[in-house]
């Protein structure tokens, strides 16, 4: 799963969250920026055969106890959110 990242702020009805500066560090992300992760929506993809995906190595990525209950929150919230199948 593959979930958006913006700087545009997110209505109040949407289920997203402003990243943190040290996260955005840590994930690679402009920590001068307002970012937030869009969690009610995401792409469905396989990594190793995305074409949306460069094969570079990744930028960062986001520690444990940021995203965990993100992805906690999410599992609960799953019925509610779409997702769009990338695969080919």
């Amino acid at each position: 799963m593959l979930f958006p990242i913006t700087s545009q702020p997110p209505y109040s009805d949407r289920f997203a969250v402003e990243i943190p500066e040290m996260e955005k560090r840590r994930a690679g992300l402009d920590a001068s920026l307002r970012l937030w992760i869009i969690l009610d929506e995401y792409n469905q993809d396989v990594i190793g055969q995305s074409f949306y995906l460069e094969p570079e190595p990744p930028l960062g990525h986001f520690s444990k106890a940021f995203f965990l209950p993100l992805m906690k929150e999410f599992i609960a919230r799953r019925a509610s959110t779409r997702g769009v199948n990338r695969q080919r």
